[in-house]
């Protein structure tokens, strides 16, 4: 059950005719949407014209409505701010600013860390919907020999991306996500044996975590695992212990 006592996750939602208050369909084990996943309230604010394809290909004009929807946020009680598009991190620098709480746009975030988890031999394999659109801008990374390091793979054109970029957005079966997640994996192990940890990006892949970590014997971190770590820093309005369980 969530803990009413520990401060609330805050979700930037994307403009897919569907809401986090409205869904008749309940959040999936280990969903970014599932208060379950943290043991705390979720609150979530649609960030207006943030569609899925205008997110995944990058639109400038979405910062100000990121920016609304942050505060408002903020506003209502988040004590963190998540995005529910990793690609949401072309506008991470504007939206922090613009609020006073820890904001983790992406999963993303996390790659220089990781890089430094595994040896230098080792590779990075970043798993995203869509691989066309995760340009170099979006890794974080100045050094040339950290970048050598990544390899990115990306599930585009399978009926996972389809779905969620119809509108309103059509709920895929957790069975074909691990598919399509798997199937990427396992041509990019082959191409790269030297992979030695995974970050999925897209925050639709956490229903599969679980279980690939199992199938791929590989550390696999999501979005759900940074704000894990990000909530358990943050101060508990009511000054109580403040310990998420990390995966």
């Amino acid at each position: 059950m969530t803990s009413q006592s520990t401060g609330m996750l805050g979700i930037l939602e994307l403009d897919e005719g569907l809401s986090l208050d409205t869904d008749p369909l309940a959040p999936r084990e280990g969903s970014l949407l599932n208060p379950e996943t943290f043991g705390r309230p979720i609150i979530a604010e649609m960030v207006e014209g943030a569609f899925a394809e205008v997110v995944i290909r990058g639109e400038a004009s979405l910062e100000g409505a990121c920016i609304s929807a942050a505060r408002k946020l903020a506003r209502r009680g988040a004590r963190v701010i998540a995005a529910d598009c990793g690609f949401l991190i072309r506008h991470q620098a504007a939206i922090s600013a613009a609020v006073d709480v820890p904001v983790i746009t992406s999963s993303l975030l996390l790659i220089p860390t990781l890089l430094r988890q595994i040896g230098p031999a080792k590779k990075l394999a970043v798993l995203t919907a869509d691989s066309r659109h995760l340009g170099e801008d979006l890794l974080g990374l100045k050094n040339a020999h950290d970048r050598e390091r990544i390899v990115i793979g990306g599930i585009e054109g399978g009926v996972y991306v389809r779905n969620a970029l119809a509108r309103p957005f059509v709920r895929t079966d957790v069975d074909q996500i691990e598919q399509e997640v798997a199937d990427q994996i396992d041509r990019l192990r082959r191409k790269h044996p030297e992979i030695g940890i995974l970050l999925f990006e897209c925050t639709g892949f956490p229903v599969v975590t679980k279980a690939l970590r199992h199938k791929t014997g590989l550390p696999i971190y999501d979005i759900t695992d940074l704000c894990k770590l990000t909530l358990a820093t943050a101060p508990d309005p009511k000054g109580g212990r403040n310990c998420p369980h990390l995966v």
